[in-house]
């Protein structure tokens, strides 16, 4: 069965009028921007998870065999790894994100994946584990009872299973080694980078920063990074940044339209600026059916032939293009209204949302993931 959706969007030639200015928010200077050389580090460690009921990985899995004997022979245990039973012990991958400024001794929390033909994870204990840096360094240790978001249950053919299993988190369950906070006074000056960049909140940032900080000089670089140097006592330099963080500035949202094909889900923020436009939406369904039947030939029949003969059926319905007319000035909640009234799947709006961005009526970016 073949089933094709058309859809036409047409647009009138009326001139799309001046639509209601956006919305300007205030917001803190802290939400909107983050300081250059500050950030995250990436972890990422190896590691075994026991007391598993019977759900580990196979004996097959020879990285899991090896690493067990390897910690056993650290304890003074020395067997051979075919012996090796590992239906109780997983190998996985550990992994954290190591926050700006952490200190030795702070708690992190990390994530335990599978890396072998383990069933589940649920009810395990992560050992003891290393988690390196890009650079090879140790920086953290971890290690706990896993936390598992669902369940698995049964055996053979009949078996239930809720969310993944294979994947798990330890709460606080690794400890920093290594002390990798960042000396602010090492740094030439404060570089506010924006999160979304925009000529016009960068100036907005800088002139708010120049207002409302005594003797700050701020500088826009780019529409992401804007620069402030550094009060002449550096040991005020916490209390500088905490001055400048807690201002609040004027930001205007973009207009954004977001679309995942993949689930059919569609975001749209208020302040899109719609012009006039008609839409006509309407379906031609075409489905074709094919059955086959067996022709026999009589018995009298010299050379007669048994076959399959195909009956192939074509039903087409087209059916009636509904309407929906936005009138100058129409906010999302109109346009959204009349695409539920013509009976517009989620789908059906992601094609009509690009053709009328086609057409000029839609005043947002269109973004799909």
């Amino acid at each position: 069965m073949k089933s094709i959706r058309l859809t036409l969007v047409c647009a009138l030639t009326m001139p799309l009028l001046a639509a209601a200015p956006p919305e300007v928010l205030r917001v803190p200077i802290s939400n909107i921007t983050t300081i250059a050389g500050v950030r995250d580090n990436l972890l990422v460690g190896y590691g075994l998870v026991v007391g598993l009921q019977g759900t580990g990985d196979r004996s097959q899995t020879l990285f899991t065999t090896q690493t067990l004997g390897n910690v056993l022979q650290k304890m003074g245990v020395t067997i051979p790894p075919a012996q090796v039973m590992v239906d109780n012990v997983a190998a996985v991958f550990v992994t954290a994100t190591l926050p700006p400024f952490a200190r030795p001794g702070m708690r992190i929390d990390v994530t335990v994946s599978s890396t072998g033909d383990a069933r589940s994870l649920s009810g395990g204990l992560l050992l003891l584990s290393a988690l390196h840096g890009p650079d090879g360094t140790v920086y953290a240790e971890a290690q706990g009872p896993l936390t598992i978001g669902g369940f698995s249950a049964g055996g053979g053919g009949n078996q239930v299973q809720v969310n993944q299993t294979n994947v798990g988190i330890i709460p606080a369950g690794g400890i920093v080694e290594r002390d990798t906070a960042v000396a602010l006074s090492q740094l030439q000056q404060l570089s506010l980078l924006l999160r979304d960049p925009n000529f016009v909140t960068a100036q907005a940032v800088a002139a708010t920063i120049d207002q409302g900080v005594p003797g700050a000089a701020a500088r826009v670089v780019d529409s992401r990074e804007v620069d402030v140097a550094w009060p002449a006592d550096r040991a005020q330099i916490p209390e500088f940044i905490a001055s400048i963080e807690a201002l609040t500035v004027a930001v205007t949202p973009p207009a954004r339209v977001v679309i995942d094909e993949r689930t059919g889900t569609i975001v749209i923020g208020n302040e899109v600026a719609l012009g006039p436009v008609s839409i006509l939406h309407g379906n031609l369904s075409i489905q074709i059916s094919t059955t086959y039947a067996v022709s026999q030939a009589y018995p009298q029949a010299q050379g007669g032939k048994t076959v399959v003969v195909p009956k192939t059926t074509v039903k087409a319905n087209d059916s009636a293009a509904a309407k929906i007319t936005l009138a100058p000035g129409a906010t999302v909640q109109d346009l959204v209204n009349g695409l539920q009234a013509i009976g517009a799947s989620a789908r059906d709006i992601v094609s009509i949302l690009r053709a009328i961005k086609a057409a000029g009526a839609l005043e947002a970016q269109l973004v799909v993931i």
